[in-house]
């Protein structure tokens, strides 16, 4: 279970945080493209499911997520009982997940109806028309919404499962980043929670100054995006192929986290692999990483300890977590069944259970904003994700961009081990843009 929910944050599972779409699917009007199939498409959508339909899942859920997903598909299949929805777990981690899609791509006899993905890992299959076009289902007012506004899925999360300007996806299990602090920590020290990423460094250094440098303020649970959102919210660069990583603006999101890192005050996991294990031992006073770590606060946080749970400390967010898309394999009568279940997933009551199940933030606004959601007494989340994922970002979808976020990983391990040593990392820059070029060029 932990392995699983710590994958999203780092390495080859939070690298796929999202693709870009070319459209504004809230609008669908805006959408040229899909319009234009959606109209010709809706007569061949079967709206009754009226003959026995089997619909296989792929996914890699365990622990609560799991059985989560099997008590929402057991009420769904008691509301519609001619489908039958086969889950079929792919192993513990996404990892497992992605290598079975790629064996299967190969073959596409042998893939589902529909699977639990990040988009980066269909970005070929969509290149190959494998993918199924959901926005017919998506417009047609029986099988789906009628719009993608009546959905109630917040549009950059739509936005997030597109690829090359086609909706192949539907938002499943989300998360955002967050500030956890520790509340005792910063009340002895007198430091009030940051807001923003100056507020984030001063706070940091206080700590570690009035601690005698036993405890450091601060660290970010995924490498990758805290580069991602720096160069996005702080310099407006996109992360795409034209981003070099030794120019004057890069340098200085990398030497924000390195100096702090050099000088004491900031925190790199290392070894540890999570803030969270640090955190909870009181060692560090704050991290920003995926709301799934409230989990691992409340079972190994330090007697005597309090969290809290902020937001983010910027004006955007990296939104995480995987998508379900859909394969052209599948019969029309087994794609409006597996339609129909998406629908089901992602409704406001649906979200609401395994949202408080889980800790994944629901995609269904109506959700989001729920009054009993938001005043949850079991987890500090709820409270804050609505201010907190108002202005999201997430990676666009293009060719080697996953190998591309992950090298972007790989290059800050590296820096921030130099830095943790006050050794220089001005070569390890450029031979970070080198890799990072070859990423993107493989």
């Amino acid at each position: 279970m932990k392995f699983y929910k710590k994958l999203v944050l780092t390495g080859a599972a939070a690298l796929a945080v999202l693709g870009l779409s070319a459209c504004s699917n809230n609008n669908s009007s805006s959408c040229s493209n899909n319009n234009s199939s959606s109209s010709s498409s809706n007569k061949k959508i079967p709206t009754k499911i009226n003959k026995k339909t089997t619909v296989t899942f792929w996914y890699s859920l365990t622990g609560n997520a799991q059985s989560s997903l099997q008590k929402l598909t057991k009420d769904f299949e008691k509301k519609n009982p001619n489908i039958t929805i086969k889950l079929q777990s792919q192993g513990g981690n996404y990892s497992d997940l992605q290598s079975k899609l790629v064996s299967g791509l190969q073959s596409p006899k042998d893939l589902p109806t529909i699977t639990q993905a990040y988009p980066g890992w269909l970005y070929n299959a969509a290149k190959n028309n494998m993918l199924v076009n959901l926005t017919p289902y998506i417009n047609n007012s029986e099988i789906g919404w009628g719009s993608y506004a009546k959905s109630g899925i917040k549009k950059a999360l739509w936005d997030g499962a597109n690829i090359n300007g086609t909706q192949y996806g539907v938002p499943f299990n989300k998360s955002v980043e967050v500030l956890f602090y520790n509340k005792t920590l910063l009340d002895k020290y007198d430091v009030k929670v940051p807001t923003n990423m100056s507020e984030l460094a001063s706070a940091s250094a206080k700590i570690y100054r009035e601690s005698h440098h036993k405890v450091r303020g601060v660290g970010f649970d995924a490498l990758n995006n805290y580069y991602m959102m720096q160069m996005k919210e702080t310099y407006g660069k996109d992360f795409n192929k034209n981003l070099n990583f030794a120019a004057k603006d890069s340098v200085k999101a990398i030497n924000y986290y390195a100096n702090g890192v050099r000088a004491g005050y900031f925190m790199q996991a290392g070894t540890e692999k999570y803030m969270s294990t640090p955190f909870n031992n009181g060692r560090v006073a704050m991290f920003i990483g995926s709301t799934a770590n409230e989990a691992y606060l409340k079972q190994g946080l330090k007697k005597g300890y309090t969290y809290g749970v902020a937001a983010r400390p910027s004006t955007m967010n990296v939104q995480q977590g995987t998508d379900i898309y859909m394969f052209k394999k599948a019969t029309a009568m087994q794609k409006s069944a597996a339609f129909k279940y998406l629908k089901f997933l992602t409704s406001k009551s649906s979200q609401l259970y395994w949202a408080k199940q889980t800790g994944y933030m629901p995609v269904n606004t109506a959700a989001i904003n729920d009054k009993v959601y938001q005043s949850a007494k079991n987890s500090k989340i709820p409270a804050i994700i609505a201010k907190t994922s108002k202005n999201l970002y997430f990676l666009p979808v293009t060719k080697n961009a996953t190998a591309a976020y992950d090298q972007v990983n790989a290059n800050m391990q590296t820096i921030l081990a130099k830095a943790s040593k006050k050794q220089s990392w001005n070569s390890d820059i450029k031979t970070g843009k080198d890799k990072l070029d070859a990423a993107w060029k493989q």
